[in-house]
């Protein structure tokens, strides 16, 4: 696979327009921006080896991430959902059904997923970096919380670094494909970096060893996205 644009959710390529940004202030509705097109990687199936392996990058995308994405338009169909921007749609999403939150979540959480990760060396912004040594004491202890999270978090699921409203951030995890913007779960924000827990993530390369899975997770953080999302909450 050849490395390509990370196409965005109105079409628009990553440089100019990155998926999180147009989650955000996306004005079409949900069925018109995602229709057209299915996001793709920005980098080669194999770019994260040896953390993630090429095979499981490829099922995990095209099949995965493929499935919600078709999934989502059929649950759509039809529905006053579909008028809505998805930050609108989570926003109320206990009163649509659960095609709808499964689908849209697992579309929404793998395409920050991919973007929050990059074979290329980064780090945390000065801004990031102060803020993530506010609320959990160093960069080291917010590492720990958030691989707890991701270790502790009961079957399938995520780990997620969350910008509440006040600009401060915090580490949360949610079961199945819910997220933070999502009306049913306890801790709401902005989702700054995420984790798939879900055991098609990394079975093929760790089988049941989720731990080791998790500690490999920084190795191939692209902290350029997380600080972005950080500044454009």
């Amino acid at each position: 696979m050849k490395r390509r644009n990370f196409i965005a959710l109105v079409g628009t390529s990553i440089a100019a327009a990155p998926v999180w940004a147009n989650v955000y202030n996306i004005q079409n509705p949900i069925q018109k921006a995602i229709e057209s097109t299915f996001p793709e990687l920005p980098y080669a199936y194999n770019a994260l080896e040896p953390t993630i392996d090429a095979k499981t990058m490829e099922i995990h995308y095209s099949k995965h991430h493929k499935a919600y994405h078709t999934n989502f338009l059929a649950a759509l169909k039809d529905s006053p959902a579909a008028e809505l921007d998805l930050k609108s749609l989570f926003a109320e999403i206990s009163k649509y059904s659960p095609a709808i939150r499964n689908n849209g979540g697992g579309y929404y959480n793998h395409s920050l997923f991919w973007e929050n990760m990059s074979p290329a060396k980064t780090n945390p912004s000065v801004v990031l970096k102060g803020v993530i040594e506010k609320s959990f004491g160093s960069v080291d202890k917010f590492k720990e919380e958030f691989a707890n999270a991701a270790k502790k978090q009961f079957g399938s699921g995520w780990a997620w670094l969350i910008a509440g409203k006040d600009g401060q951030v915090f580490v949360s995890s949610t079961s199945n494909q819910d997220n933070p913007l999502m009306d049913v779960v306890e801790k709401k924000g902005t989702p700054l970096l995420c984790l798939d827990v879900w055991e098609h993530a990394y079975y093929l390369k760790y089988q049941n060893r989720r731990a080791e899975y998790v500690d490999n997770f920084w190795n191939v953080v692209n902290w350029d996205t997380v600080n972005k999302r950080y500044e454009n909450r």
